[in-house]
């Protein structure tokens, strides 16, 4: 069997690049960013706490930057209205206290945070 003259050039160019080291051959390269975007710590660390229809929580924030913090409590009851608090700025090394209730049970509490 005879191979065309079209095809002989294409079969030793490919033998060619297949005998090449890895390095040497042409690939994609995934660039470094120019600036790097330096994240800062944040957020306020918050514990909760639950008695019977009263909630607590107390948050307090290490770093630099206000948190502003948000107390949500959802009631298990479906006739009782969730509630969520007005939101209270965390300083830098501060602690505040959020309070909240339902008329019976909680169902459940958390804390959303926002950068002040």
């Amino acid at each position: 069997m005879r191979v065309s003259r079209g095809v002989t050039p294409a079969i030793a160019a490919l033998a060619l690049l297949l005998g090449l080291p890895y390095e040497a051959m042409p690939h994609a390269r995934v660039r470094e960013p120019a600036v790097h975007a330096r994240v800062e710590p944040f957020g306020a660390e918050c514990r909760t706490g639950v008695e019977g229809s009263q909630a607590v929580v107390w948050c307090h924030n290490p770093y630099p930057a206000t948190d502003r913090v948000r107390l949500h409590i959802e009631c298990a009851r479906w006739w009782d209205v969730d509630t969520d608090t007005a939101p209270v700025d965390a300083g830098p090394a501060r602690t505040v206290r959020l309070t909240g209730r339902c008329w019976k049970e909680i169902r459940a509490v958390w804390v959303t945070h926002a950068r002040g």
